[in-house]
């Protein structure tokens, strides 16, 4: 639970509307039971009351009623699948992504809340490994999978995950030794606004984040201060409150291993990053801004949230449980999701 003057913080951040005099609790993570311990590393907030789960042997729950009850419509026949991201455009529709190497990445759509799913996208390039995937619009979104032939490979859909294509690879920077994506929480690929996009890295020699402008048809790229130098290590997710403001999140996803310098901040799209004052004091592997606020976010993972009220130059812990993903709505639905069938939604 939050305490002490870290929960004072998070709800002069939130802006809690205050309650009846004497009560002081402050804003915390409320667990939903989900009926599951499935391990949920995708997450899609629609409102307070709505949100869609995405998890381990091909699991996908909904609830529409703030995480009192939650309804398993997971698609037909996946259980052997690894759902590790999904999109919601709201309470009926939704587009799921399995990932892995060969056939078993791929892609599910659905627009009756689950009832009924079509795979609109199977993986038959046996170097392909799918990670995350994002959308601009109801229309218009991308995928990415951790590099062929040297460079990340982009999927593009402009019918709303209906139909994929693979985008030509030429705008694509080449792809550092052993660089791949981290398919931790759905935010190694990342939207802001109509049109730009930003994709995390780990893995090599350096954590990167590349950038595009025009929905993925050509990139830059710049180094992050996030270690890396390990297959464990870099850029874990990524959030952007706009087109030039963003936060960065990871470290060393070992237990066992520290995670120096785990966050970073940019206020210029992306071309450079700045090392967090005060970074959260372990691996993330989440994070989102909250609504309505330009200098605060939540970051999480497996040792507990972290908050901050200034725009990610510092962070301070305010929560000790284990979540893989965060997602906030613009009505202050804030949700988040993890191991052992872990969700749970901020709560006055």
């Amino acid at each position: 639970m939050t305490t002490g003057l870290a929960a004072v913080a998070l709800a002069a951040a939130l802006a809690v509307p205050a309650q009846a005099k004497g009560d002081a609790r402050p804003p915390r993570w409320e667990l939903k039971e989900t009926g599951t311990d499935v391990r949920f590393r995708g997450l899609a907030a629609v409102s307070r009351t709505h949100a869609w789960l995405a998890g381990s042997a091909g699991t996908v729950l909904r609830t529409g009623d703030g995480g009192r009850t939650w309804r398993n419509v997971s698609p037909p026949g996946a259980q052997d699948l690894q759902f590790r991201d999904i999109e919601a455009f709201d309470a009926r529709r939704a587009v799921v992504l399995a990932i892995g190497e060969g056939e078993a990445s791929r892609v599910y759509r659905t627009d009756d809340g689950g009832a009924t799913w079509t795979e609109s996208f199977r993986n038959t390039d046996p170097r392909a490994f799918y990670d995350c995937l994002t959308f601009f619009d109801p229309r218009h979104g991308l995928a990415m999978s951790d590099p062929v032939d040297g460079r990340f490979r982009i999927l593009s859909t402009e019918d709303g995950g209906r139909s994929w294509k693979v985008l030509p690879n030429e705008g694509m920077p080449p792809a550092l030794e052993g660089e791949a994506g981290f398919a931790a929480s759905g935010q190694c690929l990342v939207g802001s606004g109509p049109r730009d996009v930003w994709l995390a890295t780990g893995g090599a020699a350096r954590a990167r984040v590349l950038h595009s402008a025009d929905r993925g048809l050509t990139w830059t790229v710049a180094d992050t201060p996030v270690p890396a130098g390990d297959p464990a290590r870099g850029v874990f997710a990524l959030a952007f409150r706009d087109r030039k403001h963003g936060i960065a999140v990871g470290g060393d996803y070992r237990a066992d291993q520290p995670s120096p310098r785990a966050a970073a901040t940019t206020g210029d799209a992306g071309r450079a990053w700045t090392t967090a004052a005060q970074p959260p004091p372990a691996y993330r592997s989440g994070v989102a801004w909250l609504p309505h606020s330009r200098t605060t976010a939540l970051a999480v993972g497996p040792t507990g949230t972290d908050l901050t009220t200034d725009g990610g130059r510092t962070w301070r812990t305010v929560d000790t449980g284990s979540y893989d993903t965060v997602d906030c709505t613009p009505d202050r639905g804030c949700w988040a999701a993890g191991e052992r069938g872990r969700a749970a939604r901020l709560e006055k």
